[in-house]
């Protein structure tokens, strides 16, 4: 049954359907993560470890995601830049451009990556599809084995969209942070004296 935008206002959920779709968010994330190729994450870990400037770039939510991690990088001292913004410079040879996307063939992500490749710069990937143009252009290469934002009739996923994409990319790059985090001395508390203070 099909029900108007006024019908779903009235429409309240029961503790039941939270607790239902508690469980299903919480085990579609940890099946695909525990898919994820732990030497892809390595290698991506790796060529944020070494110099050079950090830029980021994603659309949508997958941006967001993406921008989160730039904090965290920031939090290490890394010299982080999100493209698009104002203040963001030109990327060049000896930096590294992170990028997301799940279907690998976002046209601004795309573009983006093929900017960078031309400058010299290398390219970290998230995206679900290994044959995409995203893919081929990545020097670090992470496969996140969600359901793509159009496919709507995954069994992959039951969620909507790209949110299981999205989730994992967040777990990710949580990971990541942590695992460079660890290699590191430093306390929490001198992390957090670089966070930001004009808020």
């Amino acid at each position: 049954m099909s029900l108007t935008a006024n019908e779903v206002r009235t429409v309240y959920s029961t503790t039941d359907d939270i607790v239902r779709n508690l469980s299903l968010v919480r085990d579609e994330i940890a099946d695909t993560a525990a898919k994820i190729d732990e030497q892809e994450m390595a290698g991506l870990a790796g060529h944020l470890s070494q110099t050079g400037r950090v830029f980021v770039a994603g659309a949508g939510r997958s941006g967001l995601v993406l921008r989160m991690a730039a904090m965290r990088l920031m939090h290490l001292g890394m010299t982080v830049h999100v493209a698009g913004d104002t203040t963001t410079p030109a990327i060049s040879s000896g930096d590294l451009l992170l990028v997301a996307s799940g279907s690998g063939t976002t046209s601004g992500v795309v573009k983006s990556a093929e900017t960078a490749a031309k400058a010299g710069a290398r390219i970290a990937a998230f995206t679900t599809n290994p044959d995409s143009p995203l893919a081929g252009l990545a020097d670090a290469l992470v496969i996140i084995p969600a359901a793509q934002k159009t496919d709507h009739g995954s069994s992959v996923s039951r969620q909507y969209s790209g949110s299981l994409f999205e989730q994992v990319l967040f777990l990710a790059t949580e990971t990541i942070f942590q695992s460079l985090w660890d290699i590191t001395d430093a306390p929490a508390e001198d992390l957090w004296l670089r966070h930001a203070n004009l808020e």
